[in-house]
């Protein structure tokens, strides 16, 4: 007996050397996708965690000639520099234009991307659909360089292509300031949002619609729907969950632009002295603050409201969603 517990015992320890083995075995053979894991999570880390570091220097007295120590052993002045923005002349109209643009994208293309996958969907025609897919995710990989260098050349009061041909078919007398006027450019900021991202953002819609039954839309032809009834009573329904999702993680990126791009690229390469009135937003003003005239404490205080602002539009949207429609983030 004695012998056959020894027997069971020596069994059971070799077990386990073997089971680490082929654990190791396994991390062996998924080598290259660990790597890559690995490396996303060396950059979040790096670029995400440890600058957040930074964020005591919205509330001391820092100095770049501190250095990194400084952050540590500035004087600590508290919620100073939180009061001198919100006192500042300029907050309000910053403010203002921040939330402006990042409202009208919400509501003006938000949808699009939704409407457009739709409307793909809906098409019999393989080519033609991933023709359109082609054309209309293409300009997402376009840098905002890229895209305000193109905006120079089309809409340029003296030579641009768009001036030009307003004033060929008599619909302008003169070129329009798309670039120099203010009260152009929250159009232009939203327009070329849209036609950037919307193709790009109507992907997950429609992967989301791919994965619905098709047996629900034979029933319902057969039950004599038409094809928009059936994308009242069937797509939309279906899809609600991820334009829900969709919808919380735009809320919380809505003073960064949202879905469709970067408020910020589109304020500093578009914006400029005489569009500032309505180009001016906090990302910008926050970046000249700390980069051109070093106030880099000023500056941190400035993004730090930013963030907490869109944690509670974040946490916000998601309880609203979770009362009203039954589903949310978390």
């Amino acid at each position: 007996m004695e012998q056959l517990t020894k027997i069971g015992a020596s069994q059971r320890t070799n077990k386990l050397p073997a089971a680490k083995r082929s654990i190791w075995r396994k991390i062996a053979k998924q080598k290259y996708g660990h790597l890559f894991v690995l490396t996303g999570m060396l950059f979040v880390f790096v670029f995400n965690y440890l600058p957040m570091f930074g964020i005591l220097m919205a509330f001391k007295q820092y100095s770049i000639s501190s250095g990194i120590k400084g952050i540590f052993t500035s004087e600590w002045v508290g919620l100073k520099y939180f009061e001198e923005f919100v006192g500042a002349y300029n907050f309000n109209q910053i403010v203002t234009n921040t939330l402006a643009i990042s409202l009208l994208k919400l509501v003006f293309t938000f949808p699009v991307p939704i409407l457009l996958a739709i409307m793909l969907n809906e098409v019999r025609t393989q080519l033609f659909k991933r023709f359109v897919q082609t054309v209309s995710y293409f300009p997402h990989f376009i840098s905002w360089i890229v895209v305000s260098g193109l905006l120079v050349i089309f809409l340029s009061g003296n030579s641009g292509i768009v001036n030009d041909l307003l004033k060929g078919i008599g619909v302008a007398d003169k070129s329009l300031p798309f670039l120099s006027s203010p009260n152009y450019f929250w159009g232009l900021a939203v327009t070329t949002a849209m036609w950037k991202e919307a193709g790009w953002w109507a992907i997950i819609f429609l992967a989301a619609i791919s994965g619905l039954n098709p047996a629900l839309y034979d029933a319902a032809e057969i039950d004599g729907a038409g094809r928009l009834r059936r994308i009242w009573h069937i797509t939309l329904p279906g899809i609600r969950g991820t334009i829900v999702v969709v919808l919380i993680l735009a809320v919380g990126s809505l003073l960064g632009g949202g879905l469709v791009g970067s408020n910020f690229e589109q304020s500093y390469l578009l914006g400029n002295v005489m569009n500032s009135e309505k180009s001016e937003i906090l990302q910008t003003y926050a970046f000249k603050m700390g980069l051109a005239q070093g106030r880099y404490a000023y500056a941190t205080a400035i993004d730090l409201l930013q963030s907490i602002i869109a944690i509670i539009l974040v946490f916000g949207s998601n309880f609203l969603s979770k009362k009203i429609t039954k589903n949310s983030l978390f």
